[in-house]
């Protein structure tokens, strides 16, 4: 099933504890209060741990600057209404004004994609 992934980086006047508490505490709720107007089956916040942390793994890999979350979002499989359809927009209209209030959009990715359970299906196969 294809769902929402965003690589979200924080505007640069923001820590990256002010940065995770506002998606916690102010976003998050918001997200949640428009989750039926948008079809959401799932929304999945996952915060990146200190940068000490990453520092040091990118550095062993040679990557780049990590990312300050992660957000993913799953849909209902439905067929909408023209007023549903509205009602989504509206509610997406809000969601992006909010993220403009913590989110470097120019430097965060957005993209769908098509999970592959690589791991869970190997498991599976090999038990008894």
């Amino acid at each position: 099933m294809a769902h929402l992934m965003f690589c979200l980086r924080r505007l640069p006047h923001l820590t990256r504890e002010q940065f995770q508490d506002y998606w916690r505490n102010v976003h998050g709720p918001l997200v949640h209060s428009h989750a039926e107007a948008l079809g959401l089956s799932a929304y999945v916040q996952s915060h990146s741990l200190p940068e000490g942390v990453q520092s040091r793994l990118a550095k062993e890999r040679g990557s780049p600057p990590s990312f300050d979350g992660i957000a993913q979002l799953w849909w209902h499989e439905r067929s909408m209404t023209p007023e549903q359809k509205d009602a989504a927009r509206r509610a997406n209209a809000v969601l992006l004004a909010d993220e403009r209030n913590f989110i470097d959009l120019a430097a965060s990715p957005i993209f769908l994609v098509d999970d592959h359970e690589v791991l869970r299906a190997f498991i599976e196969e090999r038990q008894p």
